[in-house]
């Protein structure tokens, strides 16, 4: 199983926004700190914000930061609302399942005992667990440019 670029993005702009606490980012330095592409990022940004994970301003001084505490985010509740489809196997897809032996097969119950385990594990974590070395990762998250200027 492979997580989307979607889901990948959402949990990095988590990240990023919660490593640097009350700050509002841009989605300019977001994208420069991973090296991405901004125009991802702004269909993630849109989603996170509709979803109440993350607050905006427009404008100049604008930006983004967390809308709730790093440990209100749950990290299986990101990915399942971030993940379009969670057909690991054609059999899931009721409608569009073209599989000859799904009568006889068990597949389709072993396979759907591993999403669930897979969702077990990331709905036991917050985004705080994510943060766990947030001196480290926030020394990672600065732009090149933006290390010279403190130097």
């Amino acid at each position: 199983m492979r997580l989307t670029t979607f889901s990948d993005y959402s949990l990095r702009v988590l990240m990023y926004l919660g490593t640097h606490g009350e700050r509002l980012a841009t989605i300019g330095e977001i994208a420069g700190a991973y090296r991405v592409s901004e125009n991802h990022l702004m269909k993630v940004v849109h989603h996170l914000a509709q979803h109440g994970y993350i607050e905006t301003t427009r404008g100049k001084g604008g930006g983004m930061r967390l809308a709730r505490p790093p440990e209100k985010i749950n990290v299986g509740e990101v990915v399942r609302g971030t993940e379009d489809s969670l057909t690991i196997v054609e059999c899931f897809d009721k409608v569009n399942s073209d599989c000859r032996i799904e009568p006889a097969c068990v597949l389709k119950g072993i396979m759907s005992r591993a999403l669930d385990a897979f969702f077990t594990v990331l709905y036991r974590h917050t985004l705080a667990d994510l943060l766990v070395p947030k001196p480290k990762l926030a020394r990672m998250l600065v732009l090149p440019d933006a290390r010279l200027r403190r130097a």
